[in-house]
């Protein structure tokens, strides 16, 4: 006689997006056969929500592949996606869904929201995540990257390059989105033929970049070496700076002294009206996952940016956002991320490879 299974799961996120975790509760007869919980780094509250849905499934289905599931959980969102009753139109969302339905047969699994206070247990273990604990039951464990590197699962491995000097970069001045999108200098040519002949050692089968000026250029050179077509994606593109763009950080402190003291202070501050570090971070990651689900345990070379660099970092260790005022990236080097695709978890392997 086949088992019935009770989920029960939550996410929360401190600042949406900002610091986040899921927790989740399998139980069977009202007896608790799992108890789910971990951190995720910067995410929103969707993001973690859907996250607790997808670790409470994974053991679920670990536990019987055949079992009946009844899920229960108070994001109205989710659970109306899940059913059906509402279109995905987050491009994130999407996929997260869709990892979520390829876990388990979905004709097995009910979906009921519930209030609040009835999804208690799964907030209160999401919580503890936030609060640093680490979960007792070995299903979730600090150390658990060791075991997956010798599990035999071939990881996506991700190559981030950022682009090579343009006139800006010598004095480190703030080129953004929204400013006047320079192109490479000589030597910035010369370090995107550089980095281009030692990718094309490490033979990345996908190139993916971003839509601005020095990108591509760089994508070109990357492209004439090792003759992958360019994949243009916006996701990947650098922050704003706002009215901040061509300034150095110098003349920033001179002309808006209190803006500066917010930024250097706050990873949330909207440095000129533009885009935050956290921000940037928070999309960073879900780009991320994103290639990893759409070229599992392939090897990918995306060209990008400075912050967008820094940010995936301080996702794939899943550090305080505050760590990316600690991190610097070098024109066209090479930082290396290992995502595996079966559960999402990130290994940094490199960081700010120099090619030249």
């Amino acid at each position: 006689m086949a088992r019935v299974l009770n989920i029960t799961a939550d996410g929360g996120s401190r600042g949406n997006p900002g610091p986040a975790a899921y927790g989740a509760v399998v139980t069977e007869n009202g007896k608790i056969l799992k108890e789910l919980f971990a951190p995720l780094g910067i995410a929103s509250n969707n993001v973690a929500e859907y996250s607790g849905l997808i670790a409470g499934l994974k053991a679920a289905h670990e536990i019987d592949p055949e079992a009946t599931i009844h899920v229960k959980m108070d994001s109205k969102l989710v659970i109306e996606q899940m059913s059906g009753r509402w279109q995905i139109k987050h491009p994130d969302m999407r996929d997260l869904a869709k990892q979520a339905r390829d876990i388990h047969p979905m004709s097995l699994i009910t979906f009921t929201w519930i209030p609040r206070d009835e999804n208690s247990h799964a907030d209160r273990l999401a919580n503890k995540a936030l609060d640093g604990e680490v979960a007792e039951t070995p299903y979730i464990q600090r150390n658990f990257l060791h075991g997956r590197l010798i599990s035999g699962e071939v990881p996506t491995t991700i190559y981030l390059i950022r682009h090579g000097e343009t006139p800006l970069t010598p004095e480190r001045r703030f080129s953004g989105s929204g400013g006047s999108n320079p192109s490479l200098t000589e030597k910035g040519r010369e370090q995107a033929r550089a980095v281009a002949a030692e990718l094309k050692k490490r033979s990345p089968k996908h190139l993916v970049v971003s839509p601005m000026q020095r990108t591509i250029e760089t994508a070109e050179e990357i492209s004439k070496v090792t003759g992958l077509e360019p994949v243009i994606d916006e996701d990947w593109t650098e922050a704003s700076f706002g009215r901040w763009d061509g300034l150095t950080p110098y003349e920033v402190d001179e002309q808006f002294p209190d803006e500066y003291k917010a930024w250097v202070a706050d990873p949330w501050y909207e440095q000129g009206g533009g885009e935050s570090y956290a921000a940037t971070a928070e999309r960073a990651g879900s780009a991320l996952r994103r290639i990893a689900a759409q070229y599992p345990g392939e090897t990918v070379a995306v060209v990008t940016h400075n912050v967008v660099v820094k940010g995936s970092a301080t996702v794939a260790l899943s550090a305080p956002i505050d760590s990316i005022f600690h991190v610097d990236v070098a024109p066209c080097s090479i930082t290396t991320i290992k995502i595996w695709p079966s559960d999402g978890l990130m290994a940094l392997m490199s960081l700010s490879e120099r090619a030249f």
